[in-house]
């Protein structure tokens, strides 16, 4: 027998590498966190789907009854009783959301570039605190002391840009009408979104900022260039947070507003407009049951209208985001 032979050692099963044994035995501890956390992802989307079928089953006698011809002249279909109330939610919640981004943007902006942070750190934690503020205190805090201040700024509006279509119109004391309605709800939003657009600012590579103020640019330049598009995506999705919370606003647009139902463009008139919200709260203690079907169709209508503007926000985030 030669040595060769006899040296030549066997073949060995190779075993599997420590990756593929973890992957394949998980631990029990592991199996539960992964079924928590499947199930609590689940949990929301079947929340929001029993909400959704909530709402659609209670409205249904409304929108059946609005199908009869009853042949009464002053019957209001459920199209002439809901569009109103849209058309004052989202008007009043963009004209907040126009007052409140340019603001947030520069307190921002200030906060993360330009103030000391001495200085920057007790000015953020306000910000903080004042998003915990209830929705009722801004209420009073409108109807209360910011009607009477307005006043003189509404009727100078009124008299010398009265030609302009927002401001026309026969504005009338006390100024419980959607302009106020409408700063109320700005301020309300605006610790959400200059909240988040911080936190984006913050996020931007210094080494980027660096080399912008190397190449020459002012600090000015170097914020146009450098840390605006970098937080673009960042400012829409906090300005998509506040138009959500502006949208849904209830107690203080009902303590500040002088309820009608109109389509009217002069926000300056009182008892033009009124929001979904405010009308469901206002309405909702007393009602009949055909009433409160009504009531909750516009729920429905107003949950629709969220999750569509939600959709449209995470779209533009992530093509900013890819751009």
């Amino acid at each position: 027998m030669s040595t060769s032979a006899a040296a030549t050692p066997t073949p060995q099963k190779q075993s599997d590498p420590p990756e593929t044994k973890a992957r394949t035995a998980k631990r029990p501890g592991d199996l539960i966190f992964s079924g928590l956390s499947i199930g609590s992802g689940l949990l929301i989307f079947l929340t929001l789907l029993l909400v959704a079928v909530f709402l659609t089953i209670r409205s249904l006698p409304a929108i059946q009854s609005s199908r009869e011809v009853t042949g009464d002249a002053d019957a209001v279909s459920l199209l002439e009783y809901t569009a109103p109330l849209v058309f004052g939610t989202v008007f009043a919640a963009v004209l907040a959301l126009i007052m409140a981004v340019p603001v947030a943007v520069g307190i921002a902006l200030f906060i993360s570039h330009f103030a000391p942070r001495r200085l920057a750190t007790p000015l953020g934690f306000m910000i903080d605190l004042l998003a915990a503020v209830p929705s009722v205190v801004f209420g009073l805090w409108g109807g209360v002391w910011l009607v009477p201040r307005l006043e003189p700024l509404y009727m100078w509006l009124n008299t010398y840009l009265g030609w302009i279509p927002l401001f026309g119109g026969e504005p009338s004391a006390p100024m419980r009408n959607l302009a106020t309605a409408s700063v109320v709800l700005a301020v309300m939003i605006l610790p959400i979104i200059t909240a988040v657009s911080r936190e984006v600012f913050l996020q931007t590579p210094r080494l980027q900022e660096e080399a912008a103020l190397a190449l020459g640019a002012t600090r000015f330049e170097t914020i146009r260039t450098v840390v605006l598009p970098f937080g673009r995506s960042g400012v829409v999705s906090a300005s998509m947070l506040g138009l959500g919370r502006a949208l849904g606003e209830t107690m203080a647009v009902l303590m500040v507003l002088s309820p009608g139902s109109s389509f009217s463009l002069h926000i300056l008139e009182v008892g033009r407009h009124n929001s979904i919200a405010a009308n469901i709260a206002s309405q909702s203690a007393e009602a009949t049951p055909d009433v409160m079907a009504r009531l909750i169709f516009t729920g429905l209508v107003l949950f629709v209208i969220t999750f569509v503007i939600n959709a449209i926000a995470r779209a533009v985030v992530a093509r900013s985001t890819q751009g």
